[in-house]
């Protein structure tokens, strides 16, 4: 469902964007799998360069960007140039 609605932005866009404080509502298996996610997304970043599709959500819409994460921090997940986007807003990762 979320994919379908998901605007694509640029990753440059990113940092205009408004984040809630509130957690999007997930289940514990897909916070998991998002968990694994975040692992894997950042081994391929780092080691090939390998981009990958966030959802995510700021405080208008659902929104996707295809980009390389290059740090996945206790609440954040970076992208180049130092954009980045709040893990409790993300609500998947496509790799």
């Amino acid at each position: 469902m979320i994919e379908q609605e998901a605007q694509l932005v640029q990753k440059e866009e990113v940092a205009n964007f408004s984040f809630p404080a509130d957690e999007i509502t997930l289940s514990d298996d897909e916070l998991s799998m998002r968990q694994l996610a975040f692992d894997r997304a950042i081994a391929l970043g780092n080691l090939e360069r390998h981009k990958v599709k966030i959802f995510f959500a700021d405080d208008k819409s659902y929104k996707v960007v295809d980009t390389t994460i290059w740090a996945v921090t206790e609440k954040y997940v970076v992208l180049k140039q130092g954009v980045v986007i709040p893990k409790h807003r993300i609500h998947k990762l496509e790799i």
